[in-house]
């Protein structure tokens, strides 16, 4: 991701309604949601005002849409998200921290579906 692309993401992302569309879809996985469920969730905001947060967003990369019937629906763009997220931590310990480059890795595979039972175990640090 060039520095170009990180500051179009994050200027996307820095209006509050954007970024609670942009959890919205995060938490909505692959299936996404569609504009109408997007504003009633968004407390009944004016669809045009969605819809113009809605472009922003898709301008910027971070949401996609595909036609379903009459429906448009929205969902994240898991490998911008991953890359934006990454633009932040990629040089952190100066570009030598084996827990960041695990947790880069582990979200560039993300594709908004769950693969598996969610486990929140305690990872131990591995011995240096």
């Amino acid at each position: 991701m060039t520095e170009k692309q990180a500051l179009a993401g994050f200027a996307a992302i820095s209006h509050e309604a954007r970024l609670r569309i942009v959890r919205m879809l995060v938490v909505a996985g692959s299936d996404g949601m569609a504009a109408g469920a997007i504003a009633s969730a968004l407390d009944g905001a004016q669809p045009s005002r969605v819809s113009f947060h809605l472009k922003e967003l898709d301008h910027a990369g971070l949401i996609e849409s595909r036609r379903e019937g009459k429906s448009i629906i929205y969902s994240a763009n898991w490998p911008a998200l991953t890359a934006l997220s990454a633009f932040l931590v990629h040089d952190c310990c100066q570009g030598h921290c084996q827990y960041c480059d695990k947790a880069i890795a582990l979200l560039a595979k993300c594709e908004g579906r769950p693969t598996g039972p969610i486990r929140c175990e305690p990872v131990a640090p591995e011995a240096s």
